[in-house]
């Protein structure tokens, strides 16, 4: 009778962690759509003439631009969060293996398939408000692992 109590156990777990496993998948393609929408830097880059278009030559771009945002201390905090968030959005769907991930405070994080964590708001907000380090940048190493 142990047994079968036992087998019948470990056949529910694979279903069971099938089951967690498709829900953290759908939760963060769900923050993956979120983070992806970038308003304010959208903005920015289509006044700018820079496309969005999810590469590094993007960034690259951004990179480039005059930081005329840098006036005021609002505008370069919420373009720095976008910045960050829109620099997750490419490592996620250019460099294969790479998740969102929230820390225990809230903060988004992009998780390289090394396990390596970025927290790319800060590294945006670094980037709006002192042009360091730059986007392209940060890809090239995520990329490189």
């Amino acid at each position: 009778m142990e047994n079968g109590y036992l087998g019948r156990r470990s056949d529910r777990r694979p279903a069971e962690n099938a089951e967690r496993h498709t829900a953290e998948q759908a939760r963060e393609r769900a923050m993956a759509a979120m983070y992806a929408e970038c308003g304010l830097l959208r903005e920015l880059a289509d006044a700018s003439g820079v496309r969005l278009d999810d590469t590094v030559d993007s960034l690259t771009a951004l990179d480039q631009l005059l930081p005329r945002w840098r006036d005021d201390p609002q505008v370069s905090r919420w373009l720095g969060t976008d910045a960050g968030l829109y620099l997750g959005t490419v490592i996620r769907r250019r460099i294969p293996g790479s998740t969102w991930r929230l820390a225990a405070d809230g903060r988004p994080l992009m998780v390289l398939a090394t396990g390596f964590e970025l927290d790319v708001t800060a590294l945006g907000t670094g980037w709006a408000e002192q042009g360091a380090p730059q986007l392209a940048a940060i890809y090239r190493a995520a990329g490189d692992g």
